[in-house]
């Protein structure tokens, strides 16, 4: 309870704000998701939170889940270089952007997409990140001259088909990493 008028004031002003920053399109698609705070976040926290949601699934799992061997990639899993990338549906356009994909030493990426009320996630080789498959994988900076930085974007119910067995399902990636992992001797 607010108890300072001027702060009262203040919060006043910031509700009058809101529909202008906050759609009634978003406010009702998120409207009791256990993720919706999750977009509340600063871009670094939303990263972090994702490498702790998609580590803490793989655990749970029964993967063994470690801390990186370097900042080249964001966490061992059962033995394998992981870089992981979060993204939350985007309101307006129900598309996934996986940003900064970078060439840095990992193995596979773990694209963890959260909606509303479901997530979706694939596990791709680090080299099929590497080409440039317009509309959805493209570079991130520098137009099409861009090489160090890619971006994966798309809607969520039509994942490119390029990226079909990669997963879709957190099911299906808990079934790659396994094959991974074991045919790596892992």
């Amino acid at each position: 309870m607010i108890r300072d008028p001027e702060v009262a004031l203040l919060a006043a002003l910031a509700g009058s704000l809101e529909p202008d920053y906050v759609g009634e399109k978003e406010r009702a698609m998120w409207a009791g998701s256990p993720f919706y705070w999750i977009k509340s976040r600063s871009s670094r926290q939303i990263g972090a939170i994702g490498e702790a949601l998609a580590s803490g699934w793989a655990a749970s799992k029964g993967f063994d889940v470690q801390r990186p061997l370097s900042s080249e990639h964001d966490r061992l899993i059962a033995g394998l270089k992981v870089e992981i990338k979060y993204s939350s549906l985007w309101t307006d356009t129900e598309v996934y952007k996986f940003q900064q994909l970078r060439d840095q030493d990992y193995e596979y990426a773990l694209l963890l997409g959260v909606s509303p009320f479901d997530a979706q996630a694939w596990f791709v080789p680090k080299a099929e990140l590497s080409y440039n498959r317009p509309p959805a994988l493209v570079p991130q900076h520098a137009g099409a001259a861009g090489r160090d930085t890619r971006w994966l974007s798309f809607r969520a119910s039509t994942p490119p088909e390029w990226l079909l067995p990669y997963g879709g399902r957190l099911s299906d990636v808990a079934r790659l990493i396994d094959e991974a992992a074991g045919s790596n001797g892992r």
